[in-house]
């Protein structure tokens, strides 16, 4: 393609979209240019309630009693947090982020939402998530979504991994999700349609931009498409490695945890997911799937 028809492709798209902002400014419609793309991410991409439900219910399975305390790693808005902190009322989270613009965003959207009550139970705190500091001494940690793949040496992955271990209170617990199967090493885009409270949809767009088999470097990126033509590209930008589940479970031990479970989700009747995940050490060979992680001492 010339540059003279990128120029030409450009204005066309730029007029059609100042179009269809104008549009959503006059009648309410999602848009493009009136979406924020961290509440596209909760309704497409989380769901905090099955999340905590997961790691709850785990917790008391393993230790025999309820966790109280909870750190969220890579916590960006803290949705999770604040569902940690809805639960009971003696439930404290803290979220720990590199980015502070994505924790004001938290602040402003979930935490706001909160009771004061709930609000007084969590913390955010902008730093590193091998720099713990303060955010240490608790009964589980989660790395979900995952975003511990930002990591993509051995001797960083068995860093942080170790760096979650010593932040654990004696019978803390680690958490973590991870996604696998012979598909995600595919260069292809997935879509799934949304539909938000208020009734309005938006197409999730999953792309699995690029994958280098040698060295399992990849990135992914998620888009949002809109009812009326729009699209938000690269709302999200991840740079990761493919992490094998035998590379994890080694890294775990490695990093001197003495106990890891995986738990693979179970199926109903039709063969599909249905949301329950037990620990197992036999998983079926999908072509693409999600489990959870739990490693602890």
């Amino acid at each position: 393609m010339s540059a003279t028809t990128k120029a030409r492709k450009s204005g066309r798209k730029a007029k059609l979209d100042e179009k269809a902002a104008k549009k959503a400014e006059k009648t309410g419609a999602l848009s493009a240019s009136n979406a924020d793309r961290h509440t596209l991410y909760q309704l497409s991409v989380q769901n905090v309630e099955a999340e905590i439900d997961f790691v709850d219910g785990e917790y008391e399975a393993i230790r025999g009693r309820k966790a109280r305390t909870l750190r969220e790693d890579f916590a960006g808005t803290c949705n999770t947090s604040c569902e940690w902190v809805r639960r009971r009322d003696d439930n404290v989270a803290v979220g720990l982020d590199i980015d502070q613009p994505t924790l004001d965003w938290g602040r402003d959207h979930c935490l706001s939402k909160l009771n004061e009550s709930q609000r007084g139970r969590i913390r955010q705190i902008n730093r590193d998530v091998l720099s713990p500091g303060d955010a240490s001494n608790v009964d589980i940690v989660l790395a979900m979504n995952f975003s511990y793949w930002i990591f993509r040496t051995r001797e960083q992955m068995r860093h942080y991994f170790t760096t979650v271990r010593e932040s654990l209170a004696p019978g803390g617990v680690f958490f973590l999700d991870h996604y696998g199967g012979s598909e995600a090493m595919l260069e292809q885009e997935e879509t799934k349609k949304i539909e938000d409270e208020n009734g309005q949809k938006f197409t999730y767009v999953w792309d699995q931009h690029s994958f280098n088999p040698i060295t399992g470097e990849m990135c992914c990126k998620i888009h949002f498409k809109f009812a009326d033509k729009t699209k938000m590209e690269d709302a999200f930008v991840y740079e990761w490695r493919l992490w094998s589940l035998p590379e994890i479970r080694e890294l775990l031990y490695e990093a001197g945890f003495e106990h890891v479970n995986v738990y693979w989700e179970g199926e109903d009747e039709d063969g599909e997911g249905n949301g329950e995940y037990e620990a197992t050490m036999e998983g079926e060979a999908d072509p693409a799937f999600i489990n959870y992680i739990g490693a602890f001492c």
